[in-house]
């Protein structure tokens, strides 16, 4: 099992959400939690990309983001968490551009991560309707690979986006004259993937031969089944791009110090389940329990008389790094791959920064002995090893 963490961009309160002071603290906060995962053994760091969603992200500019990010660390991965691939929103040319470079510039480290966008409020801002966007995306998905492959690219009948078949009065008879530069890193692509919003992805993503981004901030027990649905479909797979990414990624809250109470303390600080609230106000297309308060009421914080319930259900992982040795080591007959943590907008940046540290060096290393990540190892296979193409 490989470890990675996930930014966001969290402003929670409308004083924070309107602050321009608060958007620069959060900017150098979480490029400084990344330095950390950098350092500590982790091997993934995924960046999200949402719109006009006030308390819930800032995070808009997310490629920006990466590369910044990939410049101050040396083996982590970052991965965008994810791109939009609405052509209204992210052009396909331009993504397939902005992600080879990436890819470049970090040299083999960049994850491209994709979506369809967080809910109607959001995709709303782009006069998009939500009954297009699945066709919207696996149209721009099944094209981009093929951009990276081409030396001239034409796609002159496509539904939601286009690109002539013959070119400018430069080339006026070649086809495919619109050759799509750069090409990415080495012999072949940055690992694909998709992020799930409902049980549908978990098996299409499968068929695809998609690494699946299992976003989600219920029980990690309520994801067995459907991790399950993508294993059993993966080893069938037809791949849109050059190799099957046979990967699941999920999500969980996590606190880890060296003494366990004060480890339960810090994750039931007031406005700790703000953002699960603001997750269910905008993920409109997110399965919703029976039962949850709808916005503006909460959900309600932990607290420290049901903290080991809830690290008992699969809410969080809790404790001491002893103590979290024992809560992943359930985690691991789920089959999942990648478990990926984000921090707590209560939690206060230093515990942050000594939870991502002792994680690292004392729980990473039991469950993750290999130096090389499991999507390189996937993407080598495909295309060799990661060195500059001819």
């Amino acid at each position: 099992m490989e470890f990675g963490i996930f930014v966001q961009g969290h402003a929670p309160g409308q004083t924070k959400a309107h602050s321009r002071v608060y958007e620069q603290d959060w900017v150098r906060r979480e490029l400084e939690l990344i330095r950390q995962a950098d350092r500590f053994n982790w091997k993934y760091v995924w960046v999200t990309e949402h719109h006009f969603l006030e308390e819930y992200s800032h995070l808009s500019d997310s490629a920006t983001f990466i590369a910044y990010a990939l410049a101050l660390t040396e083996r982590i991965h970052i991965g965008s968490g994810i791109f939009n691939l609405n052509p209204v929103v992210n052009h396909p040319v331009r993504l397939a551009e902005r992600a080879a470079m990436l890819d470049q510039l970090s040299q083999g480290r960049f994850e491209f991560g994709t979506g369809r966008g967080a809910g109607s409020h959001e995709i709303g801002g782009f006069g998009l309707q939500r009954s297009e966007t699945r066709a919207n995306w696996e149209e721009a998905l099944r094209e981009i690979p093929k951009m990276w492959r081409q030396k001239g690219y034409s796609y002159p009948d496509g539904k939601a986006f286009s690109i002539p078949t013959t070119g400018t009065q430069m080339m006026p008879d070649r086809e495919g004259a619109f050759n799509v530069l750069p090409k990415p890193y080495a012999h072949t692509h940055p690992p694909l993937w998709v992020a799930a919003g409902n049980p549908s992805t978990y098996e299409r993503s499968a068929k695809m031969g998609l690494g699946l981004l299992g976003f989600n901030i219920g029980s990690v027990w309520d994801l067995e089944p459907l991790i399950k649905t993508y294993k059993d479909n993966i080893v069938n797979a037809k791949p849109v791009g050059d190799y099957v990414n046979d990967n699941v990624m999920i999500t969980a809250g996590m606190v880890c110090l060296e003494d366990g109470r004060k480890a339960r303390e810090a994750a039931c600080l007031p406005g700790s389940s703000y953002l699960g609230s603001l997750v269910y106000r905008y993920h409109d297309t997110f399965p919703r329990p029976e039962g949850l308060p709808r916005w503006p009421d909460l959900l309600p914080d932990p607290t420290l008389d049901d903290i080991d319930g809830r690290i008992e259900g699969g809410y969080a992982l809790c404790g001491t790094p002893d103590e979290i040795i024992e809560q992943i080591a359930r985690y691991q007959t789920m089959g999942c791959d990648q478990l990926v943590f984000g921090v707590p907008g209560s939690l206060p940046h230093e515990v942050a920064m000594e939870s991502l540290r002792l994680f690292g060096e004392r729980v990473i290393p039991k469950f993750d002995t290999d130096p090389k990540h499991r999507t390189t190892r996937f993407r080598e296979a495909a295309g060799g090893p990661l060195t500059p193409r001819d």
